[in-house]
């Protein structure tokens, strides 16, 4: 089997929220099922089209096991910052943004996260496409942007 990053019993955290893929019983497709942060401990590991390694994580406060792929999960005991928004999720320009006094974003833009930059110097910040500059990608702090309203 290839190298399993962590074995049984130990504890990981959840880099990304999981939603139910449809393999979650008795919730819909789509449902959350664990938020990005959580803590749970591997108690299964096996692989997926023999290619990616697969845990399987038992979330105790939230009461699921859950399948995690590598790439969500890090030591639990590894430095974590917590951000408001998360890959592929919607957001909005609380600010108009301009560089050299050219406005690339107005105010209340809607864009999507393409990346989360945790260690960026004061605090997390998001590479984020905004559906008016077609083609680029901005690095946008946190505190200039606002949940998009999902109800449009």
């Amino acid at each position: 089997m290839m190298n399993a990053k962590w074995e049984y019993g130990e504890a990981v955290r959840l880099t990304r929220n999981v939603r139910n893929d449809g393999t979650y019983p008795g919730l819909d497709p789509g449902a959350p099922l664990v938020r990005r942060g959580s803590i749970g401990y591997v108690v299964d590991v096996g692989t997926f089209l023999q290619d990616q390694i697969i845990y399987s994580v038992n979330f105790l406060e939230e009461g699921k096991i859950v399948g995690c792929r590598e790439e969500e999960l890090i030591g639990a005991d590894e430095p974590w910052t917590p951000s408001r928004f998360e890959f592929r999720e919607k957001v909005r320009a609380a600010k108009q943004l301009a560089v050299g006094g050219e406005v690339l974003v107005a105010l209340g833009a809607i864009g999507e996260v393409i990346k989360v930059i945790r260690d960026a110097p004061g605090g997390v910040a998001y590479h984020i496409h905004f559906d008016s500059l077609a083609g680029r990608v901005l690095q946008i702090p946190e505190d200039t942007l606002e949940p998009a309203d999902t109800a449009e």
